[in-house]
This record gives structure tokens, C-alpha cells and sequence, in this order.
């Protein structure tokens, strides 16, 4: 998402024009078609590193354009073009018992509200450059990063598979 060039929300209400409202965001940049395209789509994953505890500001601006047309100041509903299964992925330096994600936040509410219950996954202790020894990194053990991979790795593909999985069932 970063090579597209698009901004969050700018409450500029095209999508609540009496007559015309839509639950699909109508300004007009690179982020429209994939706005479209989700409104036909059978099923959504999101993933997003986590960054001073939440998602990076880039997908908190997509959500917001997802989202905001959801939502109807009539009754304060939120509906989305249909229901779909959802998963949510993070991936971070912390540890599950060690970290300060509050991942999707609100998001999160409007996400399940509108769409249904995301199912989550979460990728703990993450690299996040391939050389630890070029860079001021020295809070973070490079040896301790692989070892815990080497550990989890194939729970976390078996977690992501077995999530896919579910989505294909829930669509068939």
C-alpha cells in the first residue's frame, strides 16, 4: 500500500449525498478500485505491522475510507456493501506476553460490526531488517529473534493457513 498514493478520510461527504449515498468511498485517487473491488469481494485479510502499539498510520488511513461511508448519521449503523469473513493480521517485536498492541482499535469495532467478526493472527518478535549488525539495534538480540522464529514459524503458517482455510469455508 505504500507505492499507492492515496490519504485517509476527509469528511468531504460525497458518500452521504442525500440520494446518492453509498457505502464505497467517493473520492477519487489510486486507493478507488481497491475500495470497489473489496465491495464485491467474498472475503478480506488486513495485515499491518504494529508500530508504537498500533497499526501503521498508511492502513489507519485505508480503514478510514473503507469505514467511513459505513457509517449512517441517521441512526449511527454501520453497513458495509455485505457481510464477509475477515482476518486480521499483526506482526510486531513483542512477545504475546510482552507488548503494547492495541492493534485495529476502533477500527476494530467498525470492522466487526459492519463486516462480522475478524479472526485474528498475530506474528510475535518479528525481524525487522536482515542485518542486525549494520544498525543502532541494540535492545534487540539477532540470536534470540531467529531462535524464536526457528520455534514458531511453522505454528504461524499453520496459523495463517488454517485461517485462510475457515475464510474459503465461510465463503462457500
Amino acid at each position: 500500500m505504500y507505492e499507492l498514493g492515496y490519504r485517509g478520510c476527509m469528511s468531504c461527504m460525497a458518500c452521504k449525498i442525500k440520494g446518492k449515498a453509498s457505502n464505497v468511498c467517493k473520492f477519487k485517487d489510486a486507493l478507488t478500485p481497491i475500495l470497489e473491488e473489496i465491495a464485491q469481494a467474498d472475503g478480506l485479510v488486513l495485515g499491518s505491522p504494529i508500530y508504537f502499539g498500533q497499526i501503521t498510520g498508511q492502513m489507519q488511513a485505508f480503514l478510514e475510507r473503507l469505514a467511513f461511508p459505513w457509517l449512517s448519521y441517521n441512526d449511527y449503523s454501520l453497513t458495509a456493501p455485505k457481510k464477509m469473513p475477515v482476518v486480521l493480521m499483526e506482526t510486531m517485536n513483542g512477545l504475546p506476553d510482552k507488548n503494547n498492541s492495541q492493534g485495529y482499535g476502533s477500527m476494530e469495532y467498525c470492522i466487526a460490526n459492519a463486516l462480522g467478526e475478524p479472526e485474528h493472527i498475530n506474528a510475535y518478535n518479528t525481524y525487522q531488517v536482515k542485518n542486525y549488525d549494520r544498525f543502532e539495534l541494540a535492545g534487540f538480540s539477532e540470536e534470540a529473534k531467529r531462535q524464536y522464529r526457528d520455534e514458531h514459524w511453522e505454528q504461524d503458517l499453520q496459523k495463517a493457513y488454517d485461517a485462510g482455510k475457515q475464510m474459503a469455508e465461510k465463503m462457500a
